[in-house]
């Protein structure tokens, strides 16, 4: 009976596994690159950041070279980026974005690159600002979830 009953939890917990859908690392750095850019959108607010936001682990960490060279996570990183990025939130007047390359690395973690160009007015310096740039973002996924974000410029 006992025999019976193992080999009865082990087909079922072998059937439930093979029924779970693979994570789709491709897919869902195609809906990081979406939702990342939407918060750069002249029109974009709220919604959009915390869209981006259910993207990341509360202890996400993140690195742009050479303005933040720290790539330490911390236990509110999720906060910290919320509130850089809310400081922003709204600052373009013009944003395009062109994904160039995609690549990915088993499941833990992706690269996109992609050419930007922005226009608009700095919140702090209340200055014109224009730039176009080709970036590369390395991430590093862990449970399903962008557990570190490293930013290149080419």
């Amino acid at each position: 009976m006992r025999l019976l009953l193992t080999l009865g939890m082990v087909l079922v917990a072998t059937f439930s596994a093979q029924a779970e859908e693979p994570f789709d690392l491709k897919t869902f750095a195609q809906y990081y690159y979406k939702t990342m850019t939407a918060t750069q959108a002249p029109n974009a607010g709220a919604k959009e950041l915390e869209t981006y936001l259910a993207l990341l682990t509360d202890d996400v960490g993140s690195q742009h070279i050479p303005y933040q060279i720290d790539d330490s996570r911390t236990a509110d990183g999720k906060k910290q980026m919320r509130k850089g990025m809310s400081f922003y939130l709204g600052a373009h007047t013009h944003y395009k974005s062109e994904l160039l390359n995609t690549f990915i690395f088993n499941n833990s973690g992706f690269a996109i690159r992609y050419k930007n160009h922005a226009k608009g007015i700095h919140p702090q310096s209340k200055q014109p600002i224009e730039y176009t740039s080709v970036m590369m973002e390395v991430i590093e996924v862990e449970n399903g979830k962008v557990a570190m974000i490293r930013k290149y410029h080419e």
